[in-house]
């Protein structure tokens, strides 16, 4: 026995090996279903633990689709240790304030991040596409030996039976059974985990559809002191615009009374981008995606050796910027409970302690927060708007008021919560 090695690591070394070599093989220690960033990420903290990985991806390659955007402060902090910071830094933009404003007559709340900068690293709000996240992962991911990624690779059915993980994952080629002790599902809204868990996913999808675009148009150049995250009351209506490197996202928010195949035309988008800048010219659009948006979130993130993380667990509006975010946290709390359960010889309850952790996160910070800041930006009546601006601009002409705030829209407060939770 090595010197530095105790009676109850060796014990725990025998066990896991012994459990190795009994007739019911399996193929990994865990199974991760889901190669957006929340699986990916999990995938590099297992696997940079030693732990054996097998990672399914039902598309065949990393998605670029029109996502999520904002990287929060604890996130960019959880993230530098692997390097993943620094590489998005490089590919992002800085934002080190972002405004609620009114349109056109440029009256605005700017919240000044700087307040954070003895709570985190990274003081400031991060503009950068998750595709890159994505990337950036998979990238260290596809160094580690002990991690299979497998794209093009759907899991179409999973069960737990005798204490080992099945799943079948269909390819072009075929079908195929994996196993392991632990299933990770990661695999988004509609995952297959979570209906194998028999769980419920609880919560609304709200009445509107809203209408991604990304143009190359300045809007900087022509909206005064505009921040590069930026939430808009317009007459009898909302937007948003958030720049990224190149070109700046635009969410549009329809009119409910009005069909929405109707105004997600051509010329009702050009009318829309003409209110925000009005221009002779008409906008070039890049892109666009419309989506709706659901607040759910299941019982529990947990059923015997089967567990959820990010949107596979709770779905919350983007208004905040807190769904991806959120999903990175799951996976840093919930990779340490694995690594504890298959390197330290904990028991497979310490899952139950990361359903703890995260769940009330979800749904009395993240959801909640994500619903009040909706309900805010969708607040139609003159009056109301006045006095929720004039609350805006107390708070961020205090700085204690501001601090106070900023600490729970850029997630650090909630991850201090979790934190606390034994």
């Amino acid at each position: 026995m090595p010197q530095s090695e105790t009676l109850h690591q060796r014990a725990v070394r025998i066990s896991i090996r012994r459990e190795r070599s009994t007739s019911m093989k399996i193929d990994s220690e865990v199974i991760i279903a889901g190669g957006g960033p929340v699986g990916l990420c999990l995938a590099y903290l297992l696997g940079s633990a030693g732990i054996e990985v097998q990672l399914f991806e039902s598309g065949p390659e990393v998605s670029l689709d029109l996502r999520a955007s904002t990287f929060h402060s604890p996130t960019l902090d959880l993230l530098e240790p692997s390097g993943v910071t620094h590489e998005l830094l490089s590919q992002g933009l800085i934002c080190p304030s972002w405004q609620i404003r009114w349109h056109p007559s440029g009256e605005r709340a700017i919240f000044d991040l700087s307040v954070l900068g003895k709570d985190t690293r990274h003081p400031y709000r991060l503009q950068c596409e998750q595709w890159k996240l994505s990337n950036a992962l998979l990238k260290r991911v596809l160094a580690l030996a002990s991690v299979k990624v497998n794209f093009s690779s759907e899991i179409i059915a999973a069960e737990e039976r005798d204490g080992i993980c099945h799943v079948t994952v269909k390819t072009a080629s075929g079908q195929f059974s994996s196993s392991s002790r632990i299933l990770i599902g990661a695999d988004g809204a509609r995952s297959i985990i979570r209906r194998a868990m028999n769980l419920a996913f609880d919560g609304e999808t709200y009445p509107e559809t809203t209408l991604l675009v990304t143009t190359h148009f300045a809007f900087e150049d022509h909206l005064e002191d505009l921040s590069n995250v930026t939430y808009c009351w317009k007459d009898g209506g909302n937007f948003s615009l958030l720049k990224v490197p190149g070109r700046w996202r635009v969410s549009i928010y329809p009119d409910e009374n009005r069909p929405v195949e109707e105004q997600l035309s051509e010329e009702s988008i050009e009318q829309n981008l003409q209110i925000i800048v009005p221009r002779s010219g008409k906008y070039e659009v890049l892109e666009k995606r419309p989506y709706r948006v659901h607040q759910r979130i299941v019982s529990s993130y947990r059923n015997g050796r089967m567990v959820l993380a990010g949107d596979s667990a709770h779905l919350n509006s983007p208004a905040g910027g807190m769904g991806l975010n959120g999903g990175i946290h799951d996976a840093f709390e919930l990779a340490q409970a694995i690594v504890s359960i298959s390197r330290k010889g904990a028991a497979l309850d310490i899952l139950d302690l990361y359903d703890r952790r995260r769940r009330p996160v979800a749904r009395d910070q993240i959801i909640a927060q994500a619903d009040r800041n909706r309900a805010r930006m969708r607040e139609r009546e003159p009056g109301r708007r006045r006095e929720l601006m004039d609350e805006l601009k107390r708070i961020t002409s205090n700085r204690d008021l501001m601090y106070a705030h900023l600490l729970r829209s850029s997630m650090i407060d909630g991850l201090r919560k979790a934190a606390s939770i034994s």
